[in-house]
């Protein structure tokens, strides 16, 4: 009996991240096939409707829209749009957070690449997290010598961001796709980064 259910177990440690995976892979492909692809369904143009053909299209038109955001004429016009927005109360400050936001991921000049160990007051223990500024000046006069820092939970996706004097900080000489690992997980993976500590004010 013991050996069935020790079978059953890892039956489930082995087809549960796959179909999860699978499930995953498949949804975010519905997703962004159907952005465009629904509007492909419904031309009548005698041509049959290809599964990924919106997907493709979205690429498409994803990486033209770059390609012009590089250009003169087309940059021009897309700065006049942002200069139009930003007199726009409220709707500025969400075009702004959704743009810095996804610069910060996507943008030269990354965020979340920096990983960080915080160091808590009066006691020996660590919290990790992401260094996501680390110029506050611009922000207050009275946070000069601070850092921000993300510190995603554990088992979800969700975080605090907090502010912290930079001698409080050592950078961790690991991936950050080893560090998110680690931390959504309680520290169950992610343990295969290279070891070693680097001190923030070094």
């Amino acid at each position: 009996m013991k050996s069935v259910v020790k079978y059953f177990a890892n039956g489930i440690i082995t087809i549960t991240p796959i179909a999860l995976v699978i499930y995953v892979v498949i949804q975010v492909f519905y997703f962004l096939d159907n952005l465009l692809g629904r509007f492909l369904k419904n031309q009548d143009s005698g041509f049959e409707y290809i599964p990924g053909s919106g997907l493709l299209l979205s690429i498409v038109l994803i990486t033209l829209v770059g390609w012009l955001a590089t250009q003169y004429v087309s940059r021009t016009l897309l700065n006049r749009f942002e200069r139009l927005i930003a007199r726009i109360p409220i709707v500025k400050s969400l075009y702004s957070i959704i743009k810095e936001t996804i610069e910060s991921f996507f943008g030269e000049k990354r965020s979340f690449a920096k990983v960080a160990l915080v160091r808590i007051p009066d006691t020996s223990m660590r919290m990790m997290g992401f260094v996501t500024s680390e110029d506050m000046d611009k922000l207050s006069d009275q946070l000069s010598g601070h850092i921000a820092v993300y510190l995603p939970q554990s088992f979800q996706v969700a975080g605090f961001t907090v502010l912290v004097p930079k001698e409080d900080v050592e950078i961790l000489d690991i991936s950050a796709e080893d560090a998110m690992r680690f931390i959504l997980s309680a520290g169950v993976s992610g343990q295969n980064g290279s070891r070693g500590t680097v001190n923030f004010s070094k």
